[in-house]
C-alpha cells in the first residue's frame, strides 16, 4: 500500500490506513458451501431508504431483520450510480468503464455480458460449482445480437451466460417490451399478434403518451412519452404482443411468485438464485395493497412492497426446510432517484425522507450517494451479526463466492474482482484497499483510497470546474457528506491519487 509524506521527513499512512500490527487478525476456518444462495438485487434503492440504514417514515421490517440477523455494510458500494453498468460489473466482477457500449441500455440492445463459453461469469461458475443457476426480475444488460426478432426464441441469452432458468424483464418496466420472457421466449405470446419494437419512430396508429394524454393514468416529468401500456407511456415503441403485456401493479407480485416456485421446486438441491426486483424503479405503480403503507407517498409504498417480496422469499425457505442453510445478498443497484421521468408524487410526498441519508448525490453522481449502497449478507451461524465498515464492492461477489465454493477463477475471468469472503461472513473487518467509483458517462470516475476521496476535474460539470479547477478531495472519515473540499490543503494526496486512478485505468491484469 502506497504511503506518502504528509508532513516534511515524516512517513505518515494514508488516513484508514492501519500499522501492520493493527491489520493481524485471527484467521477462522471458511464455512462449508452453502446449499442455497440468494442474490436479492433491488433497484435505485438508496443508502437512507430502509429502517435499518435510518429511514424513520418507511417501514421495512424484513430488511430490518435480515440486517439484525445478518452483517450490515456501510461501505459497501456499486461500481457504478445507474444500472447497466453495475450489474454488468456484478456479472463479469469486471469495471465496467473498461468495455465500450456498456451504458444505459434501450430495451432492445445487443447482449453486453460475455457467454460462458467466452469467460466465466457468476452464474457459470456456480453452476460449475454444482448449484441449479436462475435469473428472475430485470435483466437490462441486453439480449441477442441485435435486431431482436421478439416473436422467435432468443439466442444468446441468459441461458449462454450460465443460467439454467430465466424469468425476466428485458430491460426496465419504463421501457419497451413491456414483457416477459420465460427462457428466451416472450410469455403468453399469440402468433397472430406479433411483437414490433422501435427506439426510433413510432408505428402507425398506434398511442403515445406525447399524442394522447388522455389515456394516462398518470403522467410523465419528462420523457418517457412513447407507447402507452397499462396506461404508463413508457420509453421507446411497441405494437402487438397484447396478451403478453405485463400489469405493473403485479410486476412484484408475478416476479416473487417465480421466486417461490423455483425454491420450492429446488430445495432438495443446490441452487443459486440472482432475484432483481423492479422496485423501487419506475414507474412506480405498486400493488393497490401497498398503497399507503409508507408516509413518503408512492416511492415509499413501493419500497414496502419490496420489503414484503423478501417476506416472501424467507418464509418460503422456512418452509422448506433450507433457511439455515441459504446465503442470501441483499443490495441495490445503485443510489436513489426521486423524479426519474414520472409526475407520481414522489417529490413532492418525500415527507422529510431522505433516500440517501446525509449522503450527496444519487444515481448517476459520482458522489457517494450514488454509489453507497445498502449491502447485507445473511447466513444463520455462518455470518457474524453486526456492521461493517469493511469497503466492499459487488463486483467482489464473483471472486468471493469462487472461494467459498472452491472454484479456480481461469485467466481473465472477474479481473477487477478481489476475493473479501472474509470480511463479507464478519471474520475480517479488511476489506478493499481502494474502489474506483463510476458515475454516468464513461469518464466519470472517482477513486477512494483508505478514507480519502479524490474527484478528477474532468469528472465535474463545467459549474463544478469553476470552484475547483483541480478536482474535489475528501476525507472521508471527517466529511462523509462530502461538503468540505481539502485539496488546497493536501495537493499531494490529490496528485497521488489522480496517479493511481490513471493506473487503474490501465487494462486489468
Amino acid at each position: 500500500m502506497v504511503s506518502i509524506s504528509l508532513i516534511p521527513g515524516k512517513a505518515e499512512p494514508l488516513p484508514g490506513q492501519l500499522p501492520p500490527s493493527a491489520n493481524q487478525e485471527i484467521e477462522q476456518p471458511l464455512p462449508k458451501a452453502p446449499k442455497a444462495i440468494i442474490y436479492f438485487y433491488t433497484d435505485d434503492l438508496g443508502y437512507g431508504d430502509t429502517g435499518c440504514y435510518g429511514a424513520t417514515k418507511i417501514p421495512t421490517p424484513n430488511i430490518d431483520k435480515l440486517a439484525d440477523q445478518g452483517l450490515r455494510f456501510t461501505n459497501a458500494h456499486s461500481t457504478t450510480s445507474v444500472c447497466t453498468p453495475s450489474r454488468y460489473a456484478v456479472m463479469t466482477g469486471e469495471y465496467p468503464w473498461r468495455k465500450k457500449g456498456v451504458h444505459i441500455l434501450p430495451g432492445d440492445a445487443a447482449m453486453v455480458v460475455p457467454t460462458a463459453d467466452q469467460r466465466m461469469t457468476l452464474p457459470s461458475m456456480l453452476k460449475q460449482a454444482g448449484y441449479k443457476t436462475c435469473a428472475i426480475g430485470k435483466w437490462h444488460l441486453g439480449l441477442g445480437k441485435g435486431n431482436i426478432d421478439w416473436n422467435k426464441p432468443i439466442t444468446p441469452g441468459l441461458k449462454e451466460v450460465g443460467f439454467d432458468e430465466s424469468f425476466i424483464m428485458a430491460a426496465t418496466a419504463d421501457r419497451v417490451p413491456c414483457v416477459y420472457l420465460r427462457d428466451g421466449k416472450v410469455v403468453n405470446l399469440d402468433p397472430n399478434d406479433p411483437i414490433e419494437v422501435s427506439y426510433k419512430k413510432n408505428f402507425p396508429g398506434e398511442p403515445t403518451g406525447k399524442d394522447h394524454p388522455e389515456l394516462l393514468r398518470f403522467h410523465p416529468s419528462m420523457g418517457h412519452n412513447g407507447t402507452i401500456v397499462d396506461g404508463i407511456s413508457r420509453i421507446g415503441f411497441m405494437k402487438g404482443g397484447k396478451a403478453a403485456l405485463w400489469k405493473d401493479g403485479d410486476l412484484a407480485d408475478t416476479l416473487t411468485d417465480e421466486a417461490v416456485k423455483f425454491i420450492r421446486a429446488n430445495s432438495e438441491k443446490p441452487f443459486f438464485m440472482y432475484f432483481a426486483t423492479n422496485d423501487i424503479h419506475v414507474p412506480r405503480d405498486p400493488h393497490k395493497r401497498f398503497l399507503g403503507k409508507s408516509q413518503c407517498g408512492i416511492r415509499g409504498d413501493a419500497t414496502v412492497q419490496m420489503d414484503d417480496c423478501l417476506r416472501r422469499i424467507m418464509e418460503v425457505l422456512e418452509q422448506q426446510g433450507i433457511k439455515d442453510d441459504t446465503l442470501i445478498i441483499f443490495s441495490s443497484d445503485n443510489g436513489p432517484v426521486v423524479d426519474d421521468g414520472y409526475a407520481d408524487g414522489a417529490e413532492r410526498d418525500l415527507n422529510n425522507h431522505r433516500p440517501a441519508g446525509n449522503l450527496r448525490g444519487g444515481k448517476c453522481s459520482v458522489f457517494e450517494g450514488g454509489t453507497r449502497i445498502p449491502f447485507i449478507v445473511w447466513w444463520p451461524g455462518k455470518v457474524d451479526p453486526g456492521t461493517s465498515d469493511a469497503l466492499v464492492c459487488q463486483m467482489d461477489l464473483g471472486a468471493s463466492l469462487a472461494s467459498l465454493t472452491k472454484q479456480n477463477i481461469p485467466a481473465g475471468a472477474f479481473p477487477d474482482s478481489q476475493n473479501l469472503l472474509p470480511a463479507l461472513l464478519g471474520h475480517s473487518k479488511k476489506g478493499r484497499q481502494e474502489l474506483v467509483e463510476h458515475g454516468f458517462g464513461d469518464k466519470n470516475l472517482a477513486f477512494l483510497k483508505g478514507d480519502w476521496k479524490y474527484i478528477p476535474p474532468e469528472s465535474l460539470s463545467s459549474e463544478e470546474r469553476k470552484n475547483a479547477p483541480d478536482g474535489l478531495l475528501f476525507n472521508l472519515k471527517d466529511d462523509l457528506g462530502e461538503s468540505r473540499n481539502i485539496i488546497s490543503r493536501h495537493p499531494d494526496v490529490a496528485k497521488m491519487m489522480d496517479r493511481e486512478l490513471k493506473q487503474q485505468q490501465q487494462p486489468a491484469k
